[in-house]
């Protein structure tokens, strides 16, 4: 007893004071998400009057600059390393839903000595070699080990200081920013020359309620926040599939599996070719289909969606023939955003972040567009510079000089189920996936987004864990 005692006293010596730790949010510039990292930074603040009489800095990611790379936070650690590099031991990332325990965290983080290199968090790895990992560690997909943001994830100082210096000296080398948490973890790694992430079980996605939960610094939330009735929804989702091509493809060969798995949850749905077959039927937008790219059939689709020829609904989901998507879901997701807003949402990519690029959303994982941002885009003047040129890119580059921002939402997948962490997936109520490359698309929806909230959850899902809805 008398051990336990003195080891206890150590641990609250050492722990680090709360002033020394600096919490960063990751949140985005969308009115829904600035209410959520609000409600989590009043958290914060609140546990830590218990804890200290100076509150611990709490910083929202997407107010810190005007620098659309922030999100990809590389380019953000010369600034960390410059504001809190002498009085601060901590950067602690997380998300808008994750929850903090904070006594708790701060005994996790006095296990750690703070004048050393350290990459914390809880440790996700992929099964097989794959696409969105450029096919990194084929030979043992399962040895490189990334963080998963949800349970949060922290940098010591002096290592932050050093990231920085590398950051200043050399250039950032990647052009895409693909999956954020992959590639923060390979530039710290450094081919060897970094830390590996250390894994910290108290790092958790559990549910906050959950008896596993009970050790845990970090947790998920446990309801969903339905933010208004989806009943006010069900008729405002103006659903496009963009690519059933003549030419490219088998001539709408993908066509059936939409038909059996999703298109009967859209209320309006079109399908866009450049040969009208009244058997499925199609659309000739009159633009020729290309191989690739794409964009001046998108931007066809933009004009139709504000032309008299199509129903008047708030939102429009732009899909490609091989994306599987659930659309009760969707208008769940849907009830928290406002269509008045200029509202771009989908799976987040970024190109040149470090360099003044952009951000985009990539296609495949299904694109959603509020009415107001559709008219935005167009009464912009911005074009494609070429019918096949990339249409997500080209979007991208188009919301950047309007200063509209890109909402990312990690439920949207631009690859398939086999693609992801199967714990990172765990914790998740999917969207979509997309590529039916070596799988049975048929039997990938009915496991993964079959149905609503009232659906059996997949292997590896839980009810109770349907937190990021």
């Amino acid at each position: 007893i008398k051990l336990l005692m003195s080891l206890s006293h150590l641990c609250l010596l050492y722990s680090p004071d709360l002033r020394e730790i600096v919490f960063i949010i990751q949140s985005q510039n969308n009115s829904f998400h600035v209410r959520q990292a609000d409600k989590r930074r009043a958290d914060l603040l609140k546990q830590a009057q218990g804890l200290t009489k100076k509150p611990p800095v709490v910083l929202l990611l997407h107010s810190l600059s005007h620098n659309e790379g922030d999100w990809s936070i590389l380019p953000l650690l010369p600034y960390l390393s410059y504001s809190f590099g002498k009085n601060s031991s901590w950067i602690v990332f997380l998300e808008e839903e994750t929850n903090v325990k904070m006594n708790t965290l701060i005994q996790v983080l006095a296990k750690f000595d703070k004048n050393k290199d350290w990459f914390l968090g809880k440790p996700l790895h992929d099964e097989e070699s794959t696409i969105i990992h450029h096919y990194a560690f084929a030979e043992n997909p399962s040895i490189f080990k990334y963080p998963d943001f949800a349970a949060a994830w922290a940098l010591s100082i002096p290592l932050v200081v050093r990231l920085a210096n590398k950051v200043r000296d050399e250039p950032l080398k990647s052009d895409f920013t693909i999956d954020l948490k992959h590639e923060v973890a390979l530039y710290i790694w450094d081919s060897g020359k970094g830390p590996d992430l250390t894994a910290v079980p108290e790092l958790c996605t559990e549910p906050e309620n959950s008896p596993q939960a009970l050790y845990c610094a970090t947790t998920l939330s446990s309801e969903p926040p339905l933010c208004v009735s989806i009943c006010s929804h069900s008729e405002s989702v103006f659903l496009l599939d963009v690519k059933p091509c003549i030419g490219f493809f088998l001539p709408f060969a993908l066509v059936p599996v939409i038909k059996k798995t999703w298109e009967k949850d859209a209320l309006f749905l079109e399908y866009y070719s450049d040969h009208a077959d009244p058997t499925i039927p199609t659309i000739n937008l009159g633009v020729p289909n290309t191989e690739r790219g794409h964009c001046g059939k998108t931007f066809a689709i933009l004009q139709r969606f504000l032309s008299s020829a199509v129903p008047n609904t708030k939102w429009l989901l732009i899909v490609d023939d091989d994306t599987l998507i659930s659309i009760p879901r969707l208008q769940v997701l849907l009830s928290c955003y406002d269509p008045s807003e200029p509202v771009c949402l989908g799976e987040r990519y970024g190109y040149g972040l470090s360099q003044g690029g952009y951000s985009y959303i990539t296609g495949g994982g299904g694109m959603v567009f509020s009415r107001e941002a559709v008219v935005r885009l167009l009464n912009s003047g911005c074009k494609c510079y070429s019918n096949d040129a990339p249409d997500d890119m080209v979007l991208g580059m188009c919301l950047n000089a309007l200063g509209l921002p890109v909402t990312h939402s990690p439920l949207f997948h631009q690859a398939r189920p086999e693609d992801y962490a199967r714990d990172f997936l765990a914790h998740q109520v999917p969207i979509s996936f997309h590529k039916h490359w070596n799988i049975d698309p048929i039997a990938v929806f009915n496991k993964w987004l079959k149905d609503d909230l009232r659906a059996n959850p997949s292997d590896g899902l839980n009810k109770s864990t349907k937190t990021e809805l």
